[in-house]
C-alpha cells in the first residue's frame, strides 16, 4: 500500500468528516509518513504520545507499522457527547492500541518501541517537558528514535503580527473563553530550543528542519508569495520537525547540580544566588 492510499483509506473510515482535509493529507500526514518510512521498517513499533483521534497512527498502521497511541482525550471537542466513543471505536477498527491517560506511570513496557512520536504536543505543556520526555525515552529501544513536530514561535505570520502590535501567542479570544483549564499553546519553540532539548536529553539530531502544516489557513492568493518568501527564508515556515536518536548507553537525566541550576535561574530573575 502506498502512503497516499493509506491516507485515503484512513480518511474514508475516519468518523469526523472534514477533519482529515486534502491539505493535511499533502502536508503533515505525508511528512510523518515520509519520516517513518525513512527511519523504520514495516513491523517496527511506534508510540504516538498525545495521539488525539488516532488519525496519524491509523495511517502508519496501514503501512505496516505496529502502532500504539496515548492520550487523555480531554480537549474540548473530545468531550462532545459521543466523540470519545467514536475515537476509541475508530482506533480499535484501525488496529491501533489506544491507551487513555488516567495519571500515574505510562502503561507500556520499557525499551519496547522503535520510535516515540509527539506531534503538536510540547507547545501545550504547562511544565518543563524534561520529566515527560525522559520517561518516554525509557520506552524506546536502545538507539530508538524521538520524532517531534511543533509550531514555530517565529514563523512569518507571528513576525508580521508583532510588527503591527498584535500578539505572537495564541489568540486571546480562544484563551479567554476556553471552557475550564486552557489547553492551548503555552510555549512554542525555535530551532535553538530544540537543539538544546536534544543536548539535555543526550540525543543525536538526525533531522531538524522547518516545514508547513498550516498552509491551508492562508488565503489562496497569499500562498504563492508565502512559498516564495519561505523558500528564501525557510525558518519563517510555520512549524519545526525534529528526529533524534538515543545515544549508545543512554540514561535518564532529570536533574543537574544545584550550582549549575543556580546559574541558569539567576538569568531569569533579580535574585542573586550564592553560587
Amino acid at each position: 500500500m502506498t502512503s497516499k492510499e493509506a491516507i485515503a483509506l484512513t480518511a474514508k473510515k475516519f468518523p469526523f468528516k472534514e477533519y482529515m482535509t486534502p491539505w493535511l493529507a499533502n502536508g503533515v500526514y505525508q511528512e510523518i509518513v515520509n519520516v517513518a518510512m525513512r527511519y523504520l521498517k514495516p513491523g517496527d513499533r511506534i508510540l504516538d504520545f498525545g495521539c488525539g483521534p488516532c488519525d496519524k497512527t491509523s495511517i502508519l498502521h496501514h503501512l505496516g507499522f505496529v502502532c500504539s497511541g496515548y492520550d487523555d482525550l480531554q480537549d474540548d471537542w473530545h468531550r462532545v457527547p459521543g466523540n470519545k466513543a467514536k475515537i476509541m471505536s475508530f482506533a480499535k477498527k484501525s488496529g491501533v492500541e489506544l491507551k487513555i491517560a488516567k495519571g500515574g506511570k505510562l502503561p507500556f513496557k520499557k525499551k519496547s518501541f522503535d520510535m516515540v512520536m509527539m506531534h503538536d504536543v510540547l507547545e501545550h505543556l504547562h511544565d518543563s517537558p524534561r520529566d515527560l520526555i525522559n520517561d518516554l525515552l525509557e520506552l524506546a529501544k536502545p538507539e530508538g528514535l524521538l520524532f517531534i513536530t511543533v509550531p514555530s514561535a517565529v514563523n512569518i505570520r507571528k513576525r508580521i503580527d508583532v510588527f503591527f502590535g498584535r500578539t505572537n501567542l495564541s489568540r486571546f479570544e480562544g484563551y479567554y473563553w476556553y471552557p475550564g483549564s486552557c489547553r492551548g499553546h503555552t510555549r512554542e519553540y525555535v530551532r535553538d530550543d530544540l537543539v538544546k532539548l536534544c543536548e539535555y536529553l543526550n540525543l543525536d539530531v538526525l533531522e531538524l528542519r522547518n516545514f508547513d502544516q498550516m498552509l491551508h489557513r492562508l488565503p489562496s492568493l497569499i500562498r504563492w508569495p508565502y512559498r516564495l518568501v519561505t523558500r528564501i527564508f525557510p525558518r519563517w515556515k510555520d512549524s519545526w520537525l525534529l528526529v533524534a536518536r538515543k545515544r549508545s548507553g543512554w540514561v535518564q537525566k532529570k536533574a543537574i547540580e544545584r550550582s549549575q541550576l543556580n546559574r541558569i535561574l539567576e538569568k531569569t530573575n533579580s535574585y542573586k544566588y550564592k553560587i
